[in-house]
């Protein structure tokens, strides 16, 4: 597929998922990479529908984000994480959401209302744009987060580049994704329903921390890993036949990496 025909196609799959308002992550006919984490959510102010069940991580859990913060949620889906960070930087500061895909802002925007009722925060933003060309201007944000979205984007390095281009200097990226173990059958890479559900698309775990380390980013490290047992995903009519090919060849992890420019000799440890 071109970038065009797997935008094209994310679109269409997430557009479902946010007219049902249901995750396609875990649907009777199989179980992908992704999972839902409870552990983080806020109860009292929590929108039930911007829970999508769509997360692989909790980019939000390791205390990186403080109040008066401006933060960015790449592929903010239903907005969940955008809400969670905006209670963390409070009425001083922004919490931005950036989607591709008309239905999901239209939900968002949404549930946006219905978290400034509950809250009485303004601080929420969701923007239109691919995460491979963000529409962001250059050291906006103080974090930029995302969880399980970089997977399906059409050039990671682009995305990890342009994650730097809009941090601050001494900003902090925190993603949780998926990532592969060991490299897929070209049937498998070639599986429209294997791309939605995170796994085809994906990078081998090297290859994705080069990325990171390429767009310029220093003190990297990996705060969470969890490796995925697959055994089938959605109801591609391959992932019968491939079932043992995809037990463990995938993991979800949590990597965090900060921007240091001018004036930062210490291998970005200062």
């Amino acid at each position: 597929m071109n970038k065009n025909d797997t935008h094209d196609l994310v679109k269409k799959a997430y557009g479902d998922v946010a007219r049902k308002n249901m995750s396609c992550c875990a649907s009777s006919s199989g179980q992908s990479c992704c999972s839902t984490d409870k552990s983080y959510i806020i109860e009292d102010h929590i929108i039930p529908e911007s829970e999508m069940g769509l997360s692989c991580g909790n980019p939000l859990a390791f205390s990186m984000i403080k109040k008066g913060d401006t933060v960015i949620d790449l592929g903010s889906g239903g907005g969940k994480d955008v809400f969670m960070a905006a209670e963390i930087v409070g009425s001083e500061g922004r919490s931005i959401g950036i989607d591709m895909t008309h239905e999901m802002l239209e939900l968002a925007n949404k549930n946006a209302v219905k978290f400034t009722e509950k809250t009485g925060l303004k601080n929420v933003e969701f923007r239109e744009g691919y995460i491979e060309k963000l529409p962001v201007e250059n050291n906006t944000a103080d974090a930029v987060i995302s969880n399980c979205v970089i997977n399906l984007a059409t050039d990671k390095q682009a995305v990890f580049n342009e994650i730097y281009r809009t941090l601050k200097n001494g900003g902090s990226m925190i993603v949780s994704d998926i990532v592969l173990e060991k490299p897929l059958s070209n049937e498998m890479k070639n599986s429209e329903t294997l791309y939605s559900a995170c796994v085809s698309g994906a990078l081998l775990r090297g290859e994705y921390l080069k990325c990171i380390e390429n767009a310029g980013f220093k003190n990297i490290r990996i705060l969470k890993d969890n490796k995925y047992s697959v055994t089938q995903v959605g109801s591609d009519p391959i992932t019968g036949e491939v079932k043992d090919e995809l037990k463990d060849c995938a993991s979800s992890i949590t990597v965090a990496a900060q921007k240091f420019t001018f004036g930062c000799c210490c291998g970005g440890k200062c």
